[in-house]
């Protein structure tokens, strides 16, 4: 290409980026990404309110309004409060959790089809959880147990896969693999156990944020504001990783630590998302591959916008499962009955070889 050819691209990209001072500190944001941002969030705020109002028992927004102020009267104070408002909290945090663990690992492996539902690490977290329910042991520590089976899975991906350095088709091959054993072992799990548990477990995998409360809107919240600007400052880091491991080395960037560091943050996302929610499949997958086809590479920038579009599908998935449909469905179902033939779109667009 002509520099002539290329130059209304370079002025193009450049009109898109200003630089911000505030007291000192200067940065540059990319004003088309910022613009999605702020309308992705609106979108976001005008679902969660519109959810509000929805139910067996519907409200007018202005008692909504007056709800979420204390002045409105007891039922609907309990029917927002109490009832709907963590569910519509619990699905925003989830969705944003999931999108965001599925933009690093398709960095990390540099593949826009992979996810953390497809390679393994959500079923470490789904196994590990179950067990921690089978064995009757405090609810309020499952995020935790969740989480540790999330690690432990990545850890056990990466040994499989280290062969002097990590190829992205090796780790997928690996993933699927593992994901296979860990389902089955869960399979096993639920068959053995008492009907009760069977039951909790079995509602627990259908994919679903039906019965959250405020202490998991408490326990997503502060895993979120842990990871999330984690993930943010690590998303330089992925993309000169995305250059390879070469080139990121020749820079001076430690690979090994650093994609280490990444693998901790997604697991932690993805592990207490499905500690609280069961295993929702497709969010990771879709959401983030949307977000580059709207803004461009993972930037932190397209990573905040990546967690708002993972909020608005896994809240309007709830929505359509609670409301729009003659029987109600999980989040879970609704998300995978997107995500299959979205799978498949992107299988043929990439042309795929397996």
């Amino acid at each position: 290409m002509t520099s002539q050819q290329a130059s209304p691209v370079g002025r193009n990209m450049r009109s898109r980026l200003k630089v911000i001072r505030l007291r000192g500190i200067s940065f540059r944001a990319n004003l088309w990404v910022l613009t999605l941002v702020c309308a992705s969030l609106a979108v976001a705020l005008l679902l969660s309110a519109w959810a509000l109002t929805l139910g067996s028992f519907s409200l007018p927004i202005r008692e909504v309004v007056r709800a979420l102020i204390g002045s409105g009267s007891d039922q609907a104070r309990f029917i927002v409060m109490d009832l709907r408002l963590p569910r519509i909290m619990a699905a925003v945090l989830i969705g944003a959790m999931l999108s965001m663990s599925g933009a690093i690992f398709q960095g990390v492996v540099r593949n826009p089809l992979v996810a953390p539902d497809m390679i393994g690490i959500n079923a470490g977290a789904s196994l590990s959880a179950v067990i921690w329910i089978v064995g009757e042991h405090p609810s309020e520590l499952l995020p935790i147990a969740a989480f540790a089976g999330a690690l432990m899975a990545a850890g056990a991906i990466y040994l499989l896969t280290w062969r002097g350095n990590i190829a992205g088709a090796r780790l997928i091959l690996v993933g699927i693999g593992v994901n296979a054993m860990l389902g089955a072992a869960t399979t096993i799990l639920l068959v053995r156990s008492e009907i009760h548990d069977a039951s909790r477990i079995v509602l627990w995998m259908t994919g679903s944020v039906y019965g959250s409360d405020w202490n998991d809107v408490r326990v997503l919240a502060f895993a979120l504001a842990v990871l999330a600007p984690v993930g943010v400052v690590l998303m330089w880091y992925l993309r000169v990783l995305q250059l390879g491991d070469l080139t990121a080395g020749s820079l001076g960037m430690p690979v090994e630590r650093v994609r280490l560091a990444l693998i901790i943050v997604g697991c932690g996302l993805s592990g207490v998302a499905v500690s609280i929610a069961g295993p929702i499949g497709f969010v990771a997958l879709m959401v983030p591959h949307v977000a580059r086809m709207l803004a461009g590479p993972m930037t932190s920038g397209v990573f905040v916008l990546t967690a708002l579009l993972g909020s608005i599908l896994l809240l309007g998935s709830d929505m359509i499962g609670q409301h729009a449909l003659p029987v109600g469905l999980p989040a879970g179902v609704i998300t995978a009955a997107l995500g299959a033939p979205y799978f498949l779109f992107l299988l043929y667009r990439t042309q795929t070889r397996v």
